[in-house]
């Protein structure tokens, strides 16, 4: 598993869960999904949803995938955003 593309989002939205995310990944050698979603939680969680066909998800994990999928993209952010900040302060 691993993340082909990840773009951080600068405007999070008004809801309970902000939107940190958007990123593509490749599953397996012959799975990719577009558009995958991390999310964090009020209280500080972050989680993973797929993308959307009209009002309904394109597919679920289960709770180990789930959770392997958000560490993966969170690695991949604070990767991301620590790259972002270092160009910015030189």
């Amino acid at each position: 598993m691993r993340i082909l593309a990840l773009k951080p989002i600068a405007d999070p939205g008004g809801g309970a869960m902000k939107l940190v995310a958007t990123f593509d990944l490749q599953l397996t050698d012959t799975v990719r999904l577009y558009g995958l979603r991390l999310l964090q939680t009020p209280d500080g969680r972050r989680i993973v949803y797929a993308a959307q066909a009209g009002s309904r998800r394109t597919a679920t994990f289960s709770r180990e995938l789930s959770e392997a999928i958000t560490t993966a993209a969170s690695i991949e952010l604070e990767a991301a955003t620590a790259h972002d900040i270092s160009e910015s302060a030189a």
